[in-house]
């Protein structure tokens, strides 16, 4: 089955449980628009061609947000299907975007940094023109292969073909700061995994239905993944939760430590020279497929889709398994961890921290204000006189360095990871609640809460409401 096959699956399995209408099902499934282009840049004095696409799956609320993907697995399926999750998991932590993504079959390393400029410019052209690029109907962010680098070089193409627009920033989100970007949003998908992760251990009825120990730091996790999404997970569960983090893996292979591995130090090492391979921190093993074998308590796969499939999944050995990236596990794999009693939070909940702060981001480009600006120094004197009041009335004096940390007023960091912790907080417990209803999966649960909320924009006809 193709991975779209396998999400549609998901959906149909979920929409048994609401009675929907068969007509309206398969509206909320078909993708609503799509757009391949051939992109042709001349190269050192030769044409280079390059295949692109972007799908816009769901409009029933604009604009459509969804990464932007270089990678030469990219093809019209999978661009289909991750336009497809993002429509149902922006439903799932209520942000009010529809669902798309896009891609450029390219490898990135392959090209020089001004050889990409001029690629993604081009890209970004052709989709600005038909209408695939805009704040108010069309908004990409970063994905696998791109960074904020390539968000703020189509930020600048949309800028120059649409110099009318004061809303330009708000065209692509996961920009640098300069350009519009908000604090948190490089390391937000990763973070809010961190605060699924952290709602889990708040409910001890779950901890104890999965056999966990009662403190997060005391079980075991493996995280198949260290780049964006899996290192700053790996940072945020280790500094934040003293979490034991027995393996880490990557393309060539992994590390591995039964005590647990630095991750601070593991971080340092990647970055000075691209790999994991640290015989200091670890054990390293050059079979990249064996950490999802790896017996722990809590499995992130946090790579690419399909990592575990009918051919590996006999041979995983966990109790709970957290979806950080997007379709790691097949519909049959799915069943089959299902029926062995292993958990799995899923990817359309998981992963939705990183469009949480994305919309935070547009929003902040839309209003044209960053957040924390008007009210920032107004709390932190509201704090100061409270204080000066105790004082006054204990007739004590407050040490000045204790002033200096309960003053300090919401910035824009402060606020991006309270709403991001809200939201990922609220959705784990909106799940919590209808699998208390419909005793199913969480993977179910999650869909059944993402199509009751995507059916409220239609009317009882079946048309979009506008």
């Amino acid at each position: 089955m193709s991975f779209k096959d396998n999400v549609d699956l998901y959906v149909d399995q979920s929409a048994k449980n609401l009675n929907f209408r068969q007509d309206l099902l398969e509206h909320i499934k078909s993708t609503h628009s799509l757009i391949k282009v051939n992109v042709g840049v001349e190269l050192d004095k030769t044409i280079h061609n390059f295949t692109g696409w972007r799908a816009v799956h769901s409009e029933h609320i604009l604009p459509s947000k969804g990464g932007m993907r270089y990678s030469e697995g990219v093809d019209q399926d999978d661009t289909e299907a991750l336009a497809s999750l993002m429509t149902y998991k922006c439903a799932i932590v209520d942000i009010p975007f529809g669902g798309s993504k896009g891609g450029l079959r390219i490898n990135p390393k392959n090209y020089s940094e001004n050889q990409l400029r001029v690629i993604t410019k081009a890209f970004a052209t052709k989709l600005i023109n038909k209408g695939f690029i805009s704040p108010a109907l069309n908004v990409p962010a970063p994905d696998v292969g791109t960074s904020e680098r390539e968000m703020d070089w189509i930020k600048d193409t949309y800028k120059a073909l649409r110099p009318e627009d004061i809303n330009y920033r708000g065209c692509v989100t996961g920009k640098p700061l300069h350009s519009g970007g908000i604090v948190g949003r490089t390391e937000a998908t990763g973070r809010g995994i961190e605060e699924v992760i952290r709602e889990i251990f708040r409910h001890k009825d779950v901890v104890k239905e999965l056999k966990l120990k009662n403190e997060l730091k005391d079980n075991s996790i493996v995280i198949q993944g260290f780049g964006n999404v899996g290192s700053n997970l790996a940072k945020h569960l280790y500094n934040r939760d003293q979490a034991k983090i027995i393996a880490v893996g990557e393309r060539e292979g992994y590390l591995y430590n039964e005590k647990g591995i630095n991750i601070t130090e593991l971080k340092k090492f990647f970055q000075k020279n691209k790999t994991i391979n640290n015989s200091k921190l670890g054990a390293y093993k050059k079979n990249p497929k064996g950490v999802m074998e790896i017996k722990c308590d809590i499995l992130i796969p946090a790579a690419l889709e399909n990592s575990i499939t009918k051919d590996n999944v006999e041979k995983i050995k966990t109790k709970l398994i957290i979806e950080a990236a997007n379709g790691p596990i097949t519909f049959e794999a799915d069943k089959v961890l299902y029926k062995k009693g292993v958990m799995i939070i899923p990817d359309i909940y998981v992963n939705g921290g990183g469009v949480v702060v994305s919309y935070f981001e547009w929003v902040k480009n839309i209003s044209h204000i960053r957040f924390g600006r008007v009210e920032k120094r107004f709390q932190e004197q509201k704090i100061l006189d409270l204080v000066n009041l105790l004082d006054e009335r204990t007739k004590t004096k407050t040490d000045p360095e204790l002033i200096g940390k309960i003053m300090h007023g919401a910035d824009e960091e402060d606020l991006t990871f309270s709403g991001l912790e809200d939201a990922m907080r609220n959705a784990f417990n909106e799940i919590l609640s209808v699998r208390k209803k419909i005793k199913k999966s969480f993977r179910e649960c999650a869909y059944y809460l993402s199509l009751q909320k995507i059916r409220k924009f239609y009317t009882t006809d079946g048309f979009p409401k506008r």
